[in-house]
């Protein structure tokens, strides 16, 4: 295991559970895949490349913030 995938586990592991499955989740279907980048839409660049951005300045959202963004693809 990589140094960064040891940091980014030991992050996820201080979120919720549920949090926590949600990525475990998107990992599995992100290892599983045929290694092609899904297409990005046009207009979901500018939010993706400003995301990007935060990242690389280590501004990252709060569990609380996390938390509420899961509550929005509730059914």
């Amino acid at each position: 295991m990589t140094k960064l995938l040891a940091e980014a586990l030991e992050a996820v592991s201080r979120l919720s559970p549920d949090s926590q499955d949600e990525i475990a989740r998107a990992m599995l279907q992100l290892a599983e895949g045929d290694g092609e980048p899904e297409a990005i839409d046009p207009a979901h660049l500018p939010a993706v490349l400003e995301s990007l951005a935060q990242a690389n300045a280590k501004q990252f959202a709060t569990d609380e913030e996390v938390e509420a963004a899961f509550r929005c693809f509730e059914s």
